[in-house]
């Protein structure tokens, strides 16, 4: 089995898939290239000058000044985002499995604020989501080892699910205890534990040592008490992070080919594998 794949290897379309659409799939989707390097930097681009005009128009004083500039600049990035999207759809061997994917949605929901503000004034602030787009700069600049080490925490972190779920219903059961018990001991002297929902949130802002300060015990054995929950909050930050680390001392690191499916798009596929791992389409052809 060969380490590295050839792009002759993913020539491998279904019929009537035109041998323009093919190039255009390579060039949006590929970065091996020339042009699709060029197209993806042309991207990294457009998503990060769209990112910094959102920031700068929630300027009034920016605002106030050119407010017809940002408006022209913010259609501008929405009608290239709209048809580079309509391209990814038209070169992709199979729409709806990349409609479904993860930088399908991240993709759509990055155009679809701008076209809701006509119905609904405001909604433009949620074009944020174009931030998202950003994570496609780890296979733009062929940073496989950062895909790597991402997918290994994932793994990780679903493996220790089970354990963390556990653990935090432990917590929320400590939450109740703690914030039953200092409401019966501070609402007659304290007038910021006049409520157990109050007083649970007290013990949350405790027992994760944020502290913010805002609510604070105001007699000795409520005091006494809060210092008990302080020290149990360091302890307890050990424990999901000792459940993770065990997973990823556990796990096997899979090395990952910065490849493009050609059918769904998804990226980054184990070296060995013959087939995408999402939709089940060859990766290149078994000879």
């Amino acid at each position: 089995m060969k380490d590295i794949f050839r792009k002759e290897d993913l020539k491998r379309k279904p019929e009537g898939f035109s041998s323009f659409r093919s190039r255009l799939h390579e060039i949006i989707f590929e970065s091996e290239t020339r042009e699709g390097r060029l197209f993806d930097i042309l991207l990294m681009v457009m998503i990060i000058m769209s990112i910094a005009t959102l920031m700068l128009e929630t300027v009034p004083s920016y605002y106030a000044k050119y407010r017809e500039v940002f408006l022209i600049l913010e259609w501008t990035f929405t009608i290239f985002f709209t048809i580079e999207y309509f391209l990814r759809i038209y070169t992709v061997y199979s729409p709806r499995y990349y409609m479904t994917s993860f930088f399908g949605l991240v993709d759509l929901f990055s155009i679809l604020p701008s076209y809701l503000t006509l119905l609904v004034p405001g909604m433009h602030s949620l074009m944020i989501i174009r931030a998202l787009r950003l994570m496609r700069i780890f296979r733009i600049f062929k940073l496989d080892s950062f895909i790597d080490q991402g997918n290994l925490i994932l793994n990780a972190l679903m493996e220790s699910r089970k354990k963390i779920m556990v653990f935090t219903i432990f917590i929320l059961i400590m939450v109740c205890i703690f914030g039953c018990v200092m409401y019966l001991v501070e609402r007659d002297v304290n007038e910021n534990f006049d409520s157990i929902p109050r007083s649970m949130y007290w013990a949350i802002v405790t027992i994760t040592t944020v502290g913010y300060g805002d609510i604070s015990p105001s007699t000795p054995l409520g005091q006494f008490i809060a210092t008990i929950i302080m020290l149990m909050g360091y302890v307890i930050i050990a424990v999901p992070t000792g459940i993770v680390t065990s997973s990823l001392m556990q796990n096997k690191k899979t090395a990952l080919y910065n490849i493009s499916c050609p059918n769904c798009a998804q990226d980054g596929h184990d070296k060995e594998a013959k087939y995408c791992d999402r939709c089940g389409f060859p990766l290149y052809d078994p000879e």
